[in-house]
């Protein structure tokens, strides 16, 4: 499911025209960014919750030239998903 079907599928679940559902999931998509750009937790009850983590720096192998490089430290998004949302997927 691409973002336009998405917002095809959320405006009939919801009863919305497709404009509004645009703007619901915009907004959603922007806050959501935003509160983990600040490194903030958001935790949506029965569906899951997004993080941020810091994966330390590490050494790999260039596979090309098979030299020892080092990976530099970076943030990474995380999402743990509910037990409800859980149970529907299994």
């Amino acid at each position: 499911m691409n973002k336009s079907e998405l917002i095809a599928a959320m405006a009939a679940e919801a009863g919305l025209a497709k404009t509004d559902a645009k703007k619901a999931l915009d907004a959603f998509i922007a806050t959501v960014s935003a509160e983990l750009a600040k490194g903030e937790k958001i935790a949506l009850i029965g569906f899951g919750t997004f993080s941020v983590t810091e994966k330390g720096e590490r050494t790999g192998i260039n596979p090309a030239t098979k030299q020892t490089i080092t990976i530099p430290a970076k943030k990474v998004v995380k999402f743990k998903a509910g037990a409800e949302l859980a149970d529907k997927v299994k």
